[in-house]
């Protein structure tokens, strides 16, 4: 019998490049410019390092920020390995377009996880890097103009329970001046997200509106839109 789910028992330090960010979260340049930017948590993510040569202002924050450059590395080179396996086990659940195949998916895991790398030292220098962990950030309010979180919140919904998740979206709004965009809305089985509705009306008696978005990236089949979140207009 095939798998139904990507059988993976943690969250995995993997990361993305900017081109597959501005898919997923439908993101044009002009609305990056208008930044800072969060990206949180960003794991191996080349997005800060590669927004930065486009003139953005983004900033990455993961809870593994805190070890050692060498040992960080060494740990997103595993879980690359990690999931070229797990993905090969049930390659019958995703859309290869995007990736022409398993090799092509790994050597976009690697390339994202190269210029995370050649960026780390000098951007935890400048502050482009910064260990923290949901739900508590260590940011004034209203501090970023656009915040994104990919591949975290919704997918794990079977590891992370409803009271975190509400607790994390609770927190990326009160960090973000404007709009929060969260990516993908599916599982790791490819099903919706268990609790979206409870999180929906959640978030609106919290006086947040939110907007459901087709996107231009499928990978898991289905997961090809997003959510947006935007304070309520008080006028």
């Amino acid at each position: 019998m095939k798998k139904t789910r990507l059988d993976i028992d943690r969250v995995a330090f993997i990361g993305r490049t900017y081109d597959e960010y501005m898919r997923m979260f439908a993101l044009e340049d002009s609305l990056l410019r208008q930044c800072p930017v969060l990206d949180c948590p960003a794991g191996a993510a080349s997005f800060a390092a590669e927004a930065g040569r486009h003139g953005s202002d983004v900033v990455a924050c993961d809870i593994l920020y805190d070890l050692p450059p060498d040992e960080l590395i060494r740990k997103g080179e595993r879980d690359i390995k990690l999931i070229h396996d797990k993905v090969g086990e049930v390659s019958h659940l995703y859309v290869w377009n995007y990736y022409k195949n398993r090799e092509d998916l790994i050597s976009m895991r690697k390339k994202a996880l190269a210029l995370f790398a050649e960026d780390l030292k000098g951007g935890i220098a400048q502050g482009r890097y910064v260990k923290a962990s949901l739900p508590r950030l260590p940011f004034a309010d209203d501090t970023f103009s656009l915040v994104l979180s990919g591949h975290f919140l919704f997918l794990y919904g079977a590891m992370l329970d409803l009271d975190f998740h509400k607790a994390c979206l609770t927190e990326l709004m009160r960090v973000s001046s404007g709009e929060v965009r969260i990516f993908p809305l599916s599982e790791l089985d490819l099903m919706p997200y268990r609790h979206l509705d409870e999180i929906l009306l959640f978030l609106d008696s919290e006086g947040v509106d939110t907007e459901i978005v087709k996107v231009p990236f499928e990978f898991q089949r289905g997961a090809n839109r997003m959510m947006k979140l935007r304070r309520r207009s008080t006028r």
